[in-house]
């Protein structure tokens, strides 16, 4: 079956969590130490799919719909991140005896870092990836954009989704492998076809209003922050300020990747670099 994301296996368990009336949709699988992984923009907990596939001998990882996608509900925005982070403290201690190791991409990236700020005590690690401490040039542009392009009443046609989101989530190499186009195009199609307007303007609104600069500073989590180097929404710069700016902070630029490879281009490769990052400091 082709979805907007690849589907779990037939271990995954799904759970149901009410958190200050936030009701969330949350998948368990695996066993060691506990990693909760917090979707991006627009993303299901099934964005990390092709990660429990490759992490769950391992270790014991937990992801959930946030506010404004999939089976998730919660009070009406706007949202704030650090909402976003009490939903995912919740799910830390319902799950995780209240400390784990936490990980996102994009929007998760921003709500890792928030985590880490208000929650120090739950978060034995942070791993942001595709991640920024503040938006602005070119990614606050076109996000604004397309916020503002929902807030005019205008919905972009089935036939002009993936070739337009795609091209943010994908580098040109993997844009142009026939093969993977064949899934990409479908799936970015459906993901995108299926958006309440709505949702995406609340989600997409909390990222720009989002700014941890100085709040960073004095964060006394271990920050490993993953960029990737064809990453166009979050360019490895704008990565680097996370990890300057933190205490225990830690770049890594993973070459060759953009800002989805973790979802069906090279999630293999994305693993790997968690199980080197994880290992080290767990060990170290």
């Amino acid at each position: 079956k082709m979805g907007a994301f690849p589907e779990f296996g037939a271990n995954t368990e799904t759970h149901s969590l009410t958190a200050e009336g936030v009701t969330m949709r949350v998948v368990v699988e695996g066993e060691g130490p506990n990693i909760v992984f917090i979707p991006g923009g627009d993303q299901t907990a099934e964005g990390y799919s092709q990660q429990f596939a490759r992490l769950t001998d391992r270790f014991r990882c937990i992801s959930y719909d946030p506010r404004g996608a999939g089976d998730t509900t919660s009070p009406p925005a706007p949202w704030t991140m650090a909402d976003y982070a009490r939903d995912c403290a919740a799910v830390i201690d319902a799950f995780c005896d209240g400390s784990a190791i936490v990980c996102g991409l994009s929007l998760g990236g921003l709500v890792t870092q928030q985590v880490a700020i208000d929650f120090p005590d739950k978060v034995q690690l942070a791993i942001p990836m595709g991640t920024s401490a503040y938006i602005d040039g070119f990614t606050r542009d076109w996000m604004q954009a397309e916020i503002d392009l929902r807030r005019d009443g205008i919905s972009l046609p089935d036939y002009f989704l993936a070739s337009h989101y795609a091209a943010f989530a994908f580098p040109a190499k993997a844009l142009h492998d026939p093969e993977l186009w064949e899934q990409l195009k479908p799936a970015y199609t459906e993901r995108f076809s299926n958006r309440e307007p709505k949702d995406l303007i609340d989600q997409w609104q909390a990222c720009l209003d989002f700014d941890c600069r100085e709040d960073l500073k004095t964060c006394p989590v271990p920050m490993h922050v993953i960029s990737f180097s064809e990453d166009i929404q979050t360019a490895p710069s704008m990565c680097k300020v996370v990890s300057d700016l933190a205490p225990n902070g830690v770049f890594h630029e993973i070459p060759g990747l953009g800002h989805v490879s973790m979802t069906r281009h090279k999630p293999g490769i994305v693993a790997e670099k968690l199980i080197d990052i994880i290992g080290g400091v767990l060990q170290g």
